[in-house]
């Protein structure tokens, strides 16, 4: 792999949601401070939405590790489960022991009696749930039902929802008027811009030791637009590109090398086969020894 050969500690485009690697560009330091001010005041729920790949994730795993570490925390990764499911993986988080045979009426009256315990000690639990738009109206509905877990004080749960526009759609229907109108606070991740993107991929090399990769304005340009801005899709390319230089012994993330990756990646929505001739002509216009010193091709 380019790893040792370009100096670095580890990958610096993994898929992974590794906070190491964490940009702090505007649209997640937002998220984050939305996040944090909602929790601080003690909101029941709140939630955060962005189309896939935007760092739904990152910032969940932030989050957790932000939290006062007197807080005490739940997790849920994937919430594709029954009512019934989604009150036994959260009373597991919590530490509960419960047979399955316990009764619903007996399963909500375990888990606030655990919270009411944690609550003296460490107050609200907080409650992370990732891919929050596969649950299922059932399953939103008990999301409900525990934010009326209450002292006379505060909330006994705090939700927060990481989620696809998808959860936003579901809770446009009238029957899950109740639970929208408990999210107090939002925040919608918008794509990365070009300059954004420029600042992701140089702090994801500078992140990982790499002071020899060669990033030119024109390779940003290209990144940005077959990626849309989207940070997973920013990795894909970026590692790719960085697969064929390693492979060419050049030390860059360069336009042709770009152009290469995305035709390889299904995923980018690009007119690289609709527009062949054009490209063509684009890299024998650069293809003199000034302009790819200039774009930064070589």
């Amino acid at each position: 792999m380019y790893l040792y050969r370009f100096g670095m500690q580890k990958l610096p485009f993994g898929l992974t949601p590794d906070t190491e690697l964490f940009c702090p560009l505007e649209p997640h330091i937002e998220a984050l401070n939305v996040l944090t001010f909602a929790i601080n005041s003690g909101e029941a729920l709140v939630k955060v939405t962005g189309e896939v790949g935007t760092g739904k994730t990152m910032l969940c795993r932030l989050l957790l590790n932000q939290l006062d570490t007197n807080r005490r925390t739940a997790y849920i990764p994937y919430p594709k489960l029954s009512a019934r499911e989604l009150k036994f993986s959260l009373a597991k988080e919590l530490g509960i022991r419960i047979s399955t045979e316990c009764r619903d009426d007996q399963l909500t009256q375990r888990i606030q009696t655990r919270l009411l315990n944690l609550n003296k000690k460490h107050g609200p639990v907080v409650l992370v749930i990732d891919e929050a738009q596969v649950l299922d109206n059932d399953g939103l509905e008990t999301l409900r039902l525990f934010t009326n877990l209450e002292t006379e004080q505060h909330k006994l749960l705090q939700i927060v929802l990481f989620a696809q526009p998808e959860l936003d759609v579901k809770l446009a229907n009238s029957k899950l008027r109740q639970i929208k109108q408990r999210i107090v606070f939002s925040y919608h991740l918008k794509p990365l811009n070009t300059g954004q993107v420029c600042a992701y991929v140089k702090k994801r090399l500078e992140s990982v030791g790499s002071t020899q990769i060669r990033y030119s304005v024109f390779a940003n340009w290209l990144v940005h637009h077959y990626s849309k801005g989207i940070p997973r899709i920013i990795n894909i390319l970026c590692h790719k590109a960085l697969l064929l230089s390693f492979g060419q012994n050049k030390d860059s993330i360069n336009a042709i090398n770009l152009i290469k990756a995305a035709k390889d990646t299904e995923s980018v929505n690009t007119w690289i086969q609709n527009h062949t001739k054009l490209i063509a002509a684009l890299v024998a216009v650069l293809a003199s020894s000034s302009a790819m010193a200039f774009w930064g091709i070589g």
